[in-house]
């Protein structure tokens, strides 16, 4: 596995560095693929006395078939709707062995987080579990076929919403949705943005209490993107406002993190197959949707 020196801590080392990954090569995740590299960057934020788990998503795939795993973290697999419960279920029995030290992941795709999964995690994030809540979002059940979720923007293509019947509503807005539990910690990150990524995964480590930390997630097959322009779309997304980079601790101080650049909406669209059927018309309103949700988000952050 390639290593990046520009994500070296000050005085690291490259043998500390390379010691403190999490994952080995040999994954089954596709070349580009944003969910992959999140991963990557958030073990090595949490460390080895981590568990992980993880529903019926990509990620149940990647690590590789059962007994074999590329992860170097205990990691247990679950069935779509109840990361949070299990994850619930892991700390009670974390806690009546007085272990207060061990981190425990949840680490779920959009399908399993907006939809599926949503009343367990609403559920543990009401009881205040002390967890991290992960939604990896790729905007799509991509793992059973690019199928729309609650997490496909407007206008989208996907194989459920063909481009003569592309998704007209708009995508929901689960951070606003979590943030309403008043969680003590909730972010958004992209791996586009790496040290803002493992900043907010040690941070959360120092927290306890419900963490949920939300990452867009390329997905080269259903973005139709090439493999390369992987980091360059999702920069693109925060760029464009379209994926906001902020923070929410106690469901109301609200942090910006990431200066959006202020590029138009449609040099995001634009690198994506699955926006390319967007009229002009269609594209304008949702600029006009990014604006009014960014305005939003300002307010709130003042």
């Amino acid at each position: 596995m390639r290593t990046d020196p520009h994500l070296f801590k000050q005085g690291e080392s490259k043998q500390s560095y390379e010691q403190s990954e999490m994952m080995t090569s040999g994954h089954l995740a596709c070349p580009g693929c944003g969910a992959a590299i999140a991963m990557r960057l958030a073990l090595k934020s949490l460390g080895p006395d981590t568990i992980v788990v993880i529903p019926a998503c990509c990620w149940a795939v990647i690590p590789g078939p059962f007994p074999y795993s590329n992860m170097k973290v205990p990691l247990m697999h679950t069935a779509f709707e109840t990361t949070g419960a299990v994850l619930s279920g892991i700390r009670a029995a974390l806690d009546i062995n007085e272990n207060k030290t061990t981190q425990i992941m949840g680490w779920a795709g959009d399908g399993g987080t907006f939809d599926i999964g949503l009343q367990s995690l609403s559920s543990a994030a009401e009881r205040n579990e002390d967890v991290i809540y992960v939604c990896y979002d790729n905007e799509a059940y991509m793992n059973t076929g690019i199928q729309q979720s609650g997490a496909t923007p407007e206008f989208t293509w996907t194989t459920t919403t063909p481009v003569d019947f592309p998704k007209m509503t708009p995508k929901k807005n689960i951070d606003r949705i979590m943030a309403s539990h008043g969680i003590p910690y909730l972010a958004t990150t992209s791996p586009a943005f790496p040290h803002d990524l493992m900043a907010k995964f040690e941070k959360a480590k120092k927290i306890k209490g419900f963490r949920f930390i939300h990452i867009l997630a390329s997905c080269t097959a259903g973005w139709k993107i090439d493999s390369e322009k992987s980091i360059e779309v999702m920069r693109k997304a925060v760029d464009s406002k379209v994926f906001p980079i902020f923070e929410v601790e106690n469901g109301e101080k609200y942090t910006i993190n990431i200066e959006p650049k202020g590029i138009p909406v449609q040099d995001y669209l634009s690198m994506q197959g699955r926006f390319r059927h967007m009229t002009q018309e269609q594209i304008e309103s949702y600029q006009q949707y990014i604006d009014k949700s960014w305005n939003w988000l300002k307010k709130q952050a003042r």
